[in-house]
């Protein structure tokens, strides 16, 4: 294995929306392949027809694609193993079904499907499970308990059969895998897994370790539900005299409380996506990337949800993630998903960007709004409002002012605030802010601040009534910068508007 080159492979099922929980499996095998120099591969195993979804696949690479995890070899990419899309690899996998027919290793079934369910639920009546196994198969319908010439004479009639494991009895599996160590599984207590079906499609299992092998895969790191199915995967190989690859199984992400696998539903009820992209199809679901997540926010929280750098840092770049993973730092128990920690990731790349690159962002959404303010206006509205933002979508509610008068003001701050000495005292501060010039944010402060001493007022009253007037509440950033941005004319009307509307 130390002399094989690394070569991982990411191969969801296109049968859904693709759940952030798989795009960190991506993100680990790809993070893992280009520590190592190696080749990162997007393999789609579509063998279960009945489940897929139009749509599916193209939003697994969409989605992958706009996290930064650049695939090296796949549908889209081409490479040296295609095809990568497992139902144009249909005809590989019989002949490998029938060598292990021939070695003994696995056998025709013939049950039908009826039968499988009534055996099932009798079991279930009995408080035990029906394992179709070492004690059960040569009670069944299948070409162990046929002579050679009944089943060719089955599979010559079409009879629909299936191809089973003849899983060992009685022996003791050792394999290793790199997160949990050592594990050790008897062959008794497992089933013959079904591996071929007379539709001429793999299940998983069959397709999923043929394709490996013929595309050198060295590492397979996959999520923990596919630990159940390792011995018989190293069994598969043990069949065919291949050399196994080194295998990691991921920990789970967990909901919020800790308690069970982060679903769907954990996102519907406490308003977080759990899907990297929205999901157009059937029941539509939200995505981080409408939600307003910046790609390199959404990789970062994701990279630390099981993996530990072993240091405080917390912000990581894609290159700087690269050079620091290692499997041995991904943990073994599940991680709990933090939908605030997932905000203040997005916060800490929001405020790492330049005033210049988040003006860029915001200005469609000020367009939509029907205004169209000059590009160095912009840049200075959102040098004063971003930190009081945490994604492009808040600077709005941070910066409407800027382009809109008020049409209500904020009954707290108005019985706070106003008085009846309040319009006599707007009227004479609206003759002082006609005068200033040049009306920039430092000269109208030092006037207007000497105005107030001048007159005895309080400053903190004033400047409160003046901002009331400007915005309509107690928000914003500099009070003087706002009045500045807005120009003369505007200030000058929302004084007299304001003094109209609450006199």
């Amino acid at each position: 294995m130390a002399d094989r080159k690394i070569r991982v492979r990411f191969a969801p099922s296109p049968t859904g929306p693709l759940h952030i929980g798989g795009v960190r499996t991506a993100l680990y095998n790809y993070l893992f392949a280009k520590h190592h120099g190696g080749t990162f591969i997007l393999r789609i195993e579509d063998t279960d027809q009945t489940r897929y979804v139009d749509g599916a696949e193209d939003y697994i690479m969409d989605s992958l694609e706009w996290a930064g995890i650049k695939v090296d070899e796949g549908v889209r990419e081409g490479g040296p193993f295609a095809p990568y899309r497992q139902s144009d690899r249909k005809e590989i996998y019989h002949r490998y079904a029938d060598e292990l027919i021939r070695k003994g290793d696995a056998y025709y079934a013939f049950d039908p499907a009826d039968e499988l369910e009534r055996l099932r639920q009798e079991y279930e009546s009995h408080g035990e499970t029906f394992n179709y196994g070492c004690n059960s198969r040569m009670n069944m319908c299948n070409s162990l308990t046929m002579t050679a010439g009944e089943v060719e004479k089955r599979i010559a009639s079409g009879e629909h059969y299936v191809v089973r494991y003849r899983m060992p009895e009685n022996e003791d599996i050792h394999f290793s895998d790199l997160i949990r160590g050592d594990i050790v599984v008897n062959t008794s207590t497992l089933d013959d897994k079904v591996l071929y079906k007379s539709d001429g499609m793999p299940t998983y299992h069959l397709a999923n370790i043929v394709d490996d092998h013929l595309m050198e895969i060295s590492h397979v790191i996959r999520g923990e539900e596919w630990l159940p199915s390792l011995p018989l995967h190293v069994m598969l190989y043990r069949s065919f005299g291949w050399e196994a690859p080194l295998f990691a199984h991921l920990p789970l992400l967990l909901k919020p409380t800790g308690k069970g696998k982060l679903s769907k539903r954990d996102g519907d009820k406490m308003g977080f996506p759990v899907f990297p992209l929205y999901w157009p199809y059937g029941e539509t679901a939200s995505g981080y990337r409408e939600e307003g997540y910046f790609p390199e926010a959404f990789v970062n929280m994701l990279a630390l949800l099981g993996w530990n750098p072993g240091t405080e840092q917390e912000i990581f770049t894609m290159d700087e993630l690269i050079a620091a993973f290692t499997i041995d730092r991904v943990g073994k128990s599940g991680s709990r998903f933090d939908p605030d920690k997932a905000k203040w990731f997005n916060a800490r790349y929001f405020h790492m960007k330049s005033d210049e690159e988040l003006a860029d962002l915001f200005m469609p959404q000020v367009r939509e709004k029907g205004f169209s303010p000059d590009r160095a206006t912009l840049v200075r509205i959102v040098s004063l409002v971003k930190e009081r933002a945490a994604f492009v979508k808040d600077l709005w509610h941070e910066a409407d002012f800027f382009f809109m008068a008020p049409e209500s003001y904020d009954q707290n701050v108005v019985q706070k605030r106003w008085t009846a000495d309040s319009t006599g005292q707007m009227l004479s501060l609206r003759e002082k802010v006609a005068g200033v010039h040049p009306f920039t944010a430092e000269v109208l402060e030092q006037s207007v601040k000497e105005w107030i001493t001048s007159m005895g007022y309080n400053t903190g009253a004033i400047l409160n009534l003046f901002r009331l007037l400007l915005v309509g509440a107690s928000r914003g950033p500099h009070l003087f910068d706002i009045a500045a941005i807005i120009g003369r004319e505007e200030t000058l009307s929302r004084l007299d508007n304001g003094m109209v509307r609450l006199s």
